[in-house]
This record gives C-alpha cells, structure tokens and sequence, in this order.
C-alpha cells in the first residue's frame, strides 16, 4: 500500500479566461504541490497529445501548460522539462506545434525531451511487486525511459471520455510515456495496465503530482471524437486515482464502477472510492449534472472486435507482424479522412467562437491549424477516385471480352 502526501485529496476550482493561469497555479496550492515534488528534483511536465491538430478537451491546453510552469518557477524548482512519447497514428512534432505547447514551453525556457528519439535510452524495469498484466504482455521485460528515473512527474491530462477506459485522465497520461509504440499491444488489458504504470510511477519517480484541465471536456467516443462543453473547471492532486475519480464523478459516472479506479483503489496505490476523497476549493455539489456518455466509432468497434469479440484469434497477427499498419491506416483514414473533414471541422469552427477558442487563438501566432481536406475537395477526390475505378473496370471489361472473342 502506496502512502504519499496528498493522498486522497483532490483540489477542484472553477476558472474563466482572464484568471485560468493564475487558477491554475491556486489548484495546485490548494492540492499542496510542494509536499507531493520535491524542490531540489528535476520536474517532468507529461503532456498530453491525444491528436496532433488541435480539438476541444483532446490534448492539453496552453493555459494549463503555463499556469504549471509559473507556478512551479516562482516557486524555485530548478529545472522543467517538457516530455512526449511518440504514437503509431500521433506525431508528436506536428502536435506539439498545432496545440501551442511548443509556444508555451520555449517561451518560458522549458527542456522539450522527445522520448522516441535515439539519444534517449530505454531501460528495463524490475518490478518491485507483481504485475497485474505487462510482464505477460511484454514476456521480454517492460522498458521505460531511463531518464525518468529520480525526478518529479506532472501528468497533465484532459476531462474527457475514452473509448477503452470510459474515461481517461490522470492515470492513463502515463500510457502516452512510460510505453514505446508497442503500447496498443495493451489494449485488450488496458485496465491493467494503467494500474501497473501507476506502481511503477510510485516506484521510480521522487514525487507524482498531476494538473487536470476542464475548461473544454469531451464526451462520446474519446479521446478524439468527442463533442465538446464547456465545463471551466480545474482540478489537481497529487493522487492519480482520486483526480480520477472526482473526474469520472463530474462526467456522470461511477468511478468504482470503472475497474482501473477500482483496482488501483484495492491494492492501495490512491483512493477511488468518492466518499472517502477530500475536495478543497469548489463544492462539485453545487456543479449542474454533466450526464456525459461513453460511444464508439466505427474504429474503435472494429478494435475492440480484435481485443475481446470474435478476431480475437487474430489479435497477434494483426496486431504484432508486419501487418500491423493497417491498423495505422485504419485510424488515420477514419479520422484525418473522413471525420474530422466532414465533422470535426465545423466543431471546432464553433468552438473557436467560445469564450475558450478565442483564448487558444491568443497563444502563438493566432493560426489554428485544420489540417485535412475541405470536405468538398474531399467528395471531389472521392467522386473522382470511384470514376476512375469505374472507368478501370469497363475498360477491363472490354478488354476482356475482346480477349474472349479471340
């Protein structure tokens, strides 16, 4: 049983543009930051990029990225580093740069660490207490970044619902650094495993501590295809388990019920259970129900058809071998193709008229990237690509036929 100061005390404030930074740096103070990190250690600010443009609730926001490293600056912590891992179907390069995270961190002097790249070495990790799932996952051994090892971490993740985990957040933020790119291998124990990356972040860091941004949160199939609210609400906790839990709360749903809460709550590694959290700062009773849903896409019911239905048989074929990019493929079609041209698009149009779009606007340059085709061009490209099969297959036809009468 993990005991750590701040354990199951979550700080919750609610927040609106012209104060979110400086309420980011009181939801800290009101969660006791300093009793969780150490001063003299270097600090690891894990940020979140659940897509590389940017979409409301997807991926850490700039304010909340700001609010962390003034508050931990004037605070005298010596050195911040920012840290991204890299995804099969997320380029970290262009995400830090479409949600202004890179703005942010060279503005204030921040060390930007791209774990995938060579000079960052990978270790493997002996397990002080058995896994629940990865030693059977990863028979090899669980490699990890050696740079980890004896310094701070601040998970920095979003209010937002998951397709895998129905809501994803402080524990999960960890997925996206502690595992290489075989981390979809987890998926079909994703549960599991974010609870044993939750003991080893208790094992290897000097101090855990997590910044959970609501400004924007997402519902329906997260972490990408959500619908966007605007929620103006902050929480912080040095407890990944708790900061989960009041989330899950806010959205609707029953934290216990949710069995990576449930299972790290039992083997004592933070508290999920809602009735014995302490909450500083807002009273979330007076907070209006959110009633948010967990949905799926069509990718995620085709994944999770391979991770418990009927392929499951199929799972090391399509999922470890070389053919695995067609799962790549399938991903970025499904989003990049057709739902953020034909849906996203106008979400995010809307949403850059909100009191919270207008804000992203002011970091940077004040461009918001939309990357993909208009979806005009993309019915063009698509009319004009089903004309071209058409016309291959009549002329083959006549080909053929021509063939037969010789």
């Amino acid at each position: 049983m993990a005991e750590f100061p701040g354990k199951g005390k979550v700080a919750i404030v609610k927040t609106r543009p012209e104060t979110v930074v400086e309420d980011v740096r009181e939801v800290m103070r009101l969660a006791g930051y300093q009793d969780a990190l150490p001063r003299d250690k270097d600090t690891l600010l894990k940020i979140n990029i659940s897509w590389d443009t940017w979409y409301p609730a997807c991926s850490s926001t700039p304010w909340q990225i700001e609010g962390v490293i003034q508050e931990l600056q004037e605070a005298g912590y010596p050195r911040l580093i920012a840290a991204h891992n890299d995804t099969v179907v997320v380029d970290a390069r262009a995400g830090e740069r479409n949600n202004k995270h890179l703005y942010v961190t060279e503005k204030y002097g921040l060390e930007n660490w791209h774990l995938y790249e060579p000079q960052f070495n990978w270790v493997r990790y002996e397990p002080k207490e058995p896994f629940l799932v990865l030693d059977r996952v990863y028979p090899e051994g669980v490699y990890i970044p050696e740079c980890f090892y004896g310094r701070n971490i601040i998970q920095l993740p979003t209010v937002k619902t998951h397709v895998f985990t129905t809501i994803t957040g402080a524990m999960k933020n960890a997925f996206g650094g502690l595992l290489s790119k075989k981390r979809h291998w987890t998926h079909s124990v994703i549960h599991e495993t974010v609870v044993d990356l939750l003991q080893i972040q208790q094992d290897i860091h000097t101090g855990v501590f997590a910044v959970m941004d609501g400004t924007f949160a997402g519902d329906g199939p997260g972490p990408r295809a959500m619908r966007w609210h605007e929620k103006d609400i902050l929480l912080a906790s040095a407890d990944q388990v708790a900061i989960d839990a009041m989330s899950a709360k806010l959205q609707g749903f029953d934290p216990m019920s949710l069995d990576f809460i449930r299972l790290a709550h039992e083997r004592g590694l933070g508290v999920g259970d809602p009735d014995q959290i302490e909450i500083v700062g807002y009273d979330i009773r007076e907070e209006p129900a959110w009633n948010f849903v967990q949905e799926e896409t069509f990718a995620s019911k085709g994944q999770k058809m391979i991770y418990h239905g009927w392929l499951k048989g199929f799972e090391w074929l399509l999922l470890r071998t070389p053919l695995v990019p067609w799962s790549y493929l399938a991903s970025h079609v499904y989003h990049n193709v057709y739902w953020y041209p034909f849906v996203g698009r106008k979400r995010v149009e809307a949403a850059l008229d909100t009191k919270w779009g207008q804000l992203f606007k002011q970091y940077g340059d004040g461009e918001v990237v939309m990357p993909g085709e208009d979806p005009e061009k993309v019915m063009a490209l698509a009319a004009g690509g089903a004309a071209a099969v058409a016309g291959a297959l009549f002329l083959g036809g006549i080909f053929l036929q021509r063939g037969r009468r010789r």
